[in-house]
């Protein structure tokens, strides 16, 4: 055929996306992480390491590692949460750690959720997610930041978009992984905190407990 004969591609309107529904039949409570939490927290991180540009780490983190990040989070009260099976295998995870070192920055955290392969697409991460922004506005936090990879994190930035996170930038060629740039895209959702945030010097922290179940039968 002759380039004047090919017909214009036709482009469909833009349809929004329905919320996601945990799946039917499919089980799970989310609930704080605990020390137990750990191994099965690095194992799920490592996947996505090794496998993936999702996360700009290159080396797997060690479980050393991980029991320092939980510890620190702890200090400073910061949510981390795991979804876990009726077997109380952890199917992921969502947790928020400091966006920036400095004190001024304290009310704002930037966010990270992982899943198992076998558990995406089935609600999970939305859940996680919603329990993850109440759980931070129980801590007094103020604003989400999402930094998300611009390269095979479609999924994740159209959940974060569905919970209301607005992108507010993006960044190219600021990341190298698998011998390819990589950039980033930065959302941010502001909270509403249920109660007063301290200065870390001052805060003395408790430990609470958050339960969030979902369980349906097949068919329903």
């Amino acid at each position: 055929m002759l380039e004047s004969e090919y017909q214009p591609r036709r482009r469909l309107p833009r349809q929004p996306l329905p919320p996601t529904q945990p799946e039917p039949g499919f089980a799970f409570e989310i609930r704080r992480a605990g020390p137990e939490d750990i191994p099965d927290i690095r194992e799920i991180y490592n996947h996505y390491v090794t496998n993936s540009v999702v996360t700009f780490d290159e080396k797997p983190m060690t479980i050393r590692a991980w029991k320092t990040k939980f510890a620190f989070l702890r200090k400073l009260g910061h949510p981390m949460l795991v979804a876990v099976s009726p077997s109380e295998q952890v199917l992921g995870y969502a947790l928020v750690q400091p966006w920036r070192p400095r004190s001024g920055y304290r009310f704002t955290v930037e966010n990270a959720i992982y899943l198992r392969p076998a558990s995406t697409g089935k609600g999970l991460g939305a859940a996680l997610l919603d329990s993850l922004i109440s759980a931070s506005e129980e801590a007094g936090l103020k604003t989400i930041i999402a930094v998300i990879s611009d390269s095979g994190a479609e999924a994740s930035l159209a959940l974060h978009e569905r919970a209301g996170f607005v992108e507010v930038g993006r960044m190219g060629g600021v990341g190298f992984k698998f011998n390819r740039s990589l950039g980033t895209v930065t959302l941010q959702k502001t909270l509403k905190p249920n109660r007063p945030r301290k200065s870390p010097e001052s805060e003395t922290k408790k430990r609470r407990t958050l339960s969030w179940r979902r369980s349906k039968p097949s068919g329903a």
